[in-house]
């Protein structure tokens, strides 16, 4: 079908999301051996994608709702090709660090403005597992990393080839977009409504595509909406939402694993370089089944279920890992191992997957890509902040109370996923944007409900 493939051409920017970040985990660990490296530039060079992605995901939400998904997406293409050169043929460390950051405004970009194609153009009952194609492609691209990683652990020049590697995305992702159709629903916004038709005749295969344009066009204000009007107070809330969201899905501690597995594991007791990196190739496949897991059942269990489980299963594998540690057992690296794939696990099919795809779906069409951007910012941020204390942390507190502070911030995020996150499952975001108009309380914008006119809204309890 037509629309799997344009989802999929779509998720190359999740790939290269995921490769970019995954690729320093052992890239970082040749770099130092070419420049002589302190730990706070160890730091900066993990984090300086994370800078560039904070400036992307927060500065080009407006330009995403001027200029279009499909424009933006081969935007950013170039940037990837470009970032990846510098970085890849770079003299000195800031000659990286630039390559490094230009790569990263690219994936901040793309971080919002792929799942949100996907949301835009996928039917709604297939909407939950095409929308995290994109966060199965960031696993892809996260294990490839891996894989790549290990194979040129002994070859001269290691790190350049790691990054080189990149191209390849970034290229097919490139001449992909050229072929792919705008999202309808930007192109219904933009009061282009015979483009929009003939792209969901496209996508849908059926010329009866009238009723979901005037869905469409009915769930738009009849102004073009100002920045200021995401803090409007009936958005207020979605956005508290997201923001949410983004924090959790960092403080849990995820790209700690994902940034400095092979450190982890060295400190588990696996010396050898090549050794430790080849155990993290293990995370990266895991991480993808999991996620495919996800894809296949978000659409039939439903988004609440996965992400409390994760949660929980998140919380008991960093308590594993913090106590394996402070025992200092003869067993330390197997239970380190079994921890960090469980931890991996979990988080694949709960945070990893729910947050593209809750973000994607919460906020109303006309301020949808500058509400995304601020919430996406939200995670860039506070991956920024995780990542680039967590050598400084495990200096000062130890593995032990590390992993421990992960693990209470799994707890706090249950229970704000238990009172405050929604089942949108198997509805459409119009309905979810009139139930949000409405003031239904968080929990309950996703409930397929309708409300007579002249009556009120009751409030559920």
């Amino acid at each position: 079908m037509a629309i799997y493939l344009v989802c999929a051409i779509a998720a190359l920017a999740g790939l290269l999301f995921g490769f970019d970040t995954g690729i320093i985990s052992g890239a970082l660990l040749f770099i130092e051996k070419g420049f002589p490296l302190t730990t706070v530039m160890k730091e900066l060079i993990v984090s300086s994608v994370l800078l560039g992605a904070m400036a992307g995901s927060l500065l080009s939400g407006r330009l995403t709702d001027y200029y279009g998904r499909r424009k933006i997406i081969l935007i950013i293409s170039g940037m990837f090709i470009i970032g990846t050169l510098i970085a890849s043929l770079a003299p000195n460390v800031n000659a990286i660090l630039l390559g490094r950051l230009c790569i990263g405004i690219a994936i901040g970009i793309g971080s919002y403005t792929a799942p949100l194609y996907i949301a835009e153009v996928a039917p709604l009952e297939l909407r939950g597992g095409l929308v995290s194609l994109n966060q199965l492609a960031i696993t892809i691209g996260i294990m490839c990393s891996y894989f790549i990683n290990y194979a040129f652990t002994n070859t001269e020049g290691s790190w350049r080839l790691m990054f080189a590697i990149g191209l390849i995305p970034a290229i097919l992702l490139c001449i992909g977009m050229f072929f792919l159709p705008e999202s309808p629903r930007w192109l219904v916004k933009q009061k282009r409504l015979r483009e929009a038709k003939a792209t969901l005749s496209y996508l849908r295969r059926t010329a009866h595509v009238d009723q979901e344009v005037a869905e469409i066009e009915r769930s738009l204000n009849v102004h073009q909406a100002k920045l200021s009007e995401i803090f409007a107070p009936w958005i207020r809330p979605v956005l508290f939402l997201g923001i949410m969201l983004g924090f959790l899905q960092q403080v849990v501690g995820i790209n700690t694993i994902i940034y400095y597995a092979p450190t982890i594991f060295q400190l588990a007791g696996f010396q050898d370089t090549s050794t430790s990196i080849l155990a993290t190739v293990g995370i990266g496949i895991v991480n993808v089944i999991a996620t495919i897991f996800a894809v296949l059942y978000l659409d039939k269990l439903g988004r609440r279920v996965l992400l409390l489980t994760g949660l929980v299963g998140m919380c008991l594998s960093l308590l594993a890992l913090s106590l394996a540690f402070q025992w200092d057992s003869a067993y330390l690296r197997w239970i380190a191992v079994f921890s960090t794939f469980t931890y991996v696990i979990s988080f694949a099919f709960s945070l990893g997957a729910m947050l593209w795809l809750l973000v994607s779906e919460i906020f109303p069409l006309d301020v949808r890509g500058a509400a995304m951007g601020v919430a996406v910012f939200s995670c860039w941020f506070w991956n920024f902040a995780v990542s680039s204390t967590f050598l400084s942390l495990l200096n000062a507190l130890g593995p032990t109370n590390t992993f421990l502070l992960y693990a209470s911030m799994c707890v706090v995020g249950f229970v704000f996923c238990y009172y405050k996150v929604p089942e949108t499952n198997n509805v459409s975001l119009e309905k979810i944007e009139d139930n949000i108009r409405r003031g239904l309380p968080l929990r309950e914008i996703g409930q397929p409900v309708s409300v007579a006119p002249g009556k009120a809204l009751q409030k559920p309890v």
